[in-house]
């Protein structure tokens, strides 16, 4: 008895390799069946259909705390598990005008928004706490070099520098005193213009161009209503890639419209102020989920149905 013949891999036609005649019958094309059940069509990932949340859903799930780990780089992450909530970050959005002054500076630097953040972590949290101009100054460069190469971040000498002319920039022309972070001087001696009070701090603050005052600007506006509705180019993207709107007037105005419906737990203040620092943390975490690419998983967050297990 011959040997059986091998099977062919699954898909590929089988034949004889050594049998070279021509079939006798012509083989005839098997016909399709119209019993034979549909297959489903073939979806691609790149392809697929992006879902897209309510807004005042997606508004909602931006402002809670759930959101924040998709705002945030890994190290953050872990920063925050280890150390506990009391652990200050950029994201928590309790920071003085003083501090975000100092942030704006630290994030102008040409680094990653990794390392920014690294680097103002390390800065406003224990050891070494340089939250005030009068503990920058009295620590001196030393300190602040220090608290900088901890952070292991980038440009490490000029960082250090911008943060100490920044204190005697702000005891000097910008502020009343070496314990001031409210930086009212500011808003008195422009009358509360946004446009004077951009130049008078471009005047004084070493390193912070346009980039610098559109990151103060955009976070500034929950302490100073002057600005208030603002939102930079930068900011607007993120926004649009989430399916919110494409301009500051018209994010404002969808906040007015559903106000009721917001959740607004842990957001103190009068109306006004409430108002200021939603549409604030929105622009944050909108901006936060774009550079850490998590825009499909928000929406999918904030859509009832589409959570993965």
């Amino acid at each position: 008895m011959p040997p059986k013949k091998e099977d062919a891999p699954a898909g590929e036609p089988k034949q004889d390799v050594n049998d070279t005649k021509p079939s006798a019958v012509p083989s005839k094309r098997k016909a399709k069946s119209n019993d034979a059940p549909a297959k489903a069509p073939r979806r691609s990932a790149r392809g697929a259909t992006q879902v897209q949340p309510d807004p005042i859903a997606l508004i909602n799930y931006l402002i809670s705390p759930e959101s924040l780990d998709s705002c945030r780089p890994k190290d953050e992450i872990e920063d925050v598990k280890n150390r506990g909530s009391g652990w200050r970050t950029y994201s928590s959005l309790t920071f003085s005008p003083f501090e975000e002054l100092m942030c704006a500076v630290i994030l102008s630097r040409p680094i990653s928004h990794g390392l920014g953040l690294r680097s103002i972590r390390t800065l406003l949290n224990h050891p070494y706490n340089l939250t005030t101009p009068k503990k920058i100054r009295d620590g001196g460069f030393e300190s602040v070099i220090k608290a900088v190469n901890e952070a292991r971040t980038q440009h490490r000498q000029k960082t250090a520098e911008e943060l100490v002319i920044l204190a005697d920039a702000v005891v000097d022309h910008l502020g009343d005193g070496d314990e001031d972070v409210n930086l009212e001087k500011v808003q008195r001696e422009c009358d509360h213009d946004w446009e004077k009070e951009k130049e008078m701090l471009k005047k004084h603050v070493k390193g912070l161009g346009k980039t610098g005052l559109d990151i103060f600007g955009r976070r500034i506006q929950s302490h100073w209503p002057e600005l208030y509705p603002f939102a930079d180019q930068r900011t607007l993207s993120g926004l649009q890639k989430l399916g919110l709107p494409s301009t500051a007037e018209e994010l404002k105005t969808q906040l007015d419209d559903h106000w009721s419906e917001l959740n607004l737990q842990g957001i103190n203040g009068n109306d006004d102020e409430k108002k200021r620092k939603v549409f604030v943390q929105v622009l944050e975490r909108a901006v936060g989920v774009d550079l850490e690419g998590n825009a499909d998983g928000v929406r999918a967050e904030a859509t009832p149905g589409t959570k993965n297990d």
